[in-house]
């Protein structure tokens, strides 16, 4: 089913490689009903509605899609849902979680179409490798961010944290001890490096279970949303369309992106083109849909998937563990929580990969600047501005200007000029 061989892996690495991207990634499960709770929605209610979301997306992507890519709600996505949706528009999480519902519905119309497979084949080779890299250091740092190594800084944004801390110290023993393992060739070294890192965090007394392991999930809300009739009644009567339009063109190409970051880094690619695009991207159209339903912000695909592809996964296989482990997670919040809660477990993981992804940069013509510079603004912007879209924005819009100052307008497909167009009304006129 998974085509194993045809792709030079075995089930033992494909399983790895899902507990390996499980695990860097479990961290949404309560980082998105913290956020969520500030707009009011049961941290219950959040948590299961995660687990479900991301356990449909990833399922649909491993089955149907058969690429090692995880699917849950985004980062960004939240804050912009809590803190400026319900925020500041002063609306309900129940208005704006219809808002997600009809942009899901809109996805997976749009999903449905060749329109993202286009997409992803109108985008020219530079700006694709400049998202890979941008990728890369995005999630490098990350995971130097969360444990403390680098920090912010009055003066200079940021700036060199305490390495004297315990997180950082042990992050920087993960880091050494993963590093080790992955230049020796040992399978699973990313996966055995957290757990050398998490035995270490254990015995040190920064890792413990003080809230058990066990608990049941509920959904205190029931369903939020369901009838798409009344959904677009209350995105209509709230004039949320500005609303509608962001979630949908943020989660396009946060996933588009992810997307071809995760297939470059993989080898599975084929050409300018990326196999079975359509049953790839239905897989967080639907879970956004979903997700909607049951009380979570739109979904995207996870750049913690890398970390996955890194350990050896290449298949669907390695997406239906990570799905398998979600539900799992569903009965062991309280451990799930305490093993995502300690970064400095997860980051090495992340930073190796960000190196790995890197490598990208190397295919991008820098002798010229009309294909070397959007690269550049994608691979500065991401990290910098910590949103993916917002980098391929950039990117979007300075190529097919460059291209036409040089008068080699013909050489841009029109996709791109119309996303340029969008994504300048977007920058320049709806709220961030």
């Amino acid at each position: 089913m998974f085509k194993l061989k045809e792709h030079n892996t075995n089930a033992k690495t494909e399983l790895l490689a899902g507990l390996t991207t499980f695990f860097t990634m479990v961290y949404i499960v309560v980082v998105n009903p913290v956020i969520l709770a500030d707009a009011g929605v049961p941290f219950e209610q959040v948590f299961t509605a995660t687990i479900i979301a991301a356990v449909i997306g990833t399922l649909w992507m491993g089955l149907f899609a058969n690429y090692p890519i995880a699917i849950a709600p985004g980062m960004g996505l939240n804050a912009y849902f809590a803190y400026t949706v319900v925020g500041t528009q002063g609306i309900s999480y129940q208005t704006a979680f219809a808002a997600v519902f009809i942009a899901g519905l809109i996805f997976v119309a749009l999903s449905l179409t060749s329109f993202r497979e286009k997409l992803i084949e109108a985008i020219p080779e530079t700006l694709k490798h400049g998202i890979t890299a941008g990728i890369g250091l995005f999630i490098a740092f990350i995971g130097l961010r969360l444990t403390g190594i680098i920090t912010a800084h009055p003066t200079n944004l940021v700036g060199l944290g305490d390495l004297h801390s315990p997180s950082a110290v042990l992050a920087l023993i993960g880091l050494a001890v993963s590093l080790v393992l992955f230049v020796l060739n040992i399978n699973g070294a990313l996966f055995l490096g957290m757990i050398i890192t998490g035995i270490i965090a254990f015995f040190t007394g920064h890792l413990s279970f003080d809230q058990g392991f066990v608990s049941l999930p509920s959904l205190p809300d029931g369903l939020i949303t369901a009838n798409p009739v009344a959904a677009l009644g209350d995105v209509i009567s709230h004039s949320l369309y500005a609303v509608v339009f962001s979630f949908i063109l943020v989660t396009i190409f946060d996933t588009t992106g992810t997307m071809i970051g995760v297939a470059h880094q993989a080898g599975l690619m084929k050409g300018n083109t990326m196999p079975r695009a359509k049953q790839a991207l239905l897989s967080d159209s639907i879970a956004t849909a979903a997700g909607a339903m049951f009380g979570t912000s739109p979904t995207t695909a996870y750049i913690e998937s890398t970390s996955g592809v890194a350990a050896g996964g290449r298949t669907g296989l390695t997406a239906v563990t990570v799905a398998g482990l979600f539900i799992l997670s569903a009965f062991f919040g309280p451990l799930v929580g305490a093993v995502s809660g300690l970064s400095s477990i997860t980051a090495p993981a992340l930073i190796i990969v960000g190196s790995l992804m890197m490598g990208s940069i190397a295919n991008v013509r820098w002798n010229d600047l009309e294909e070397a510079f959007p690269a550049f603004l994608i691979i500065l912007s991401m990290p910098l501005t910590s949103s993916i879209s917002t980098g391929i924005a950039l990117g979007f819009i300075s190529y097919p200007l460059l291209k036409v100052v040089k008068g080699k307008w013909r050489e841009v497909h029109p996709l791109l000029y119309v996303f340029a167009l969008l994504f300048f009304y977007q920058l320049a006129f709806l709220p961030h």
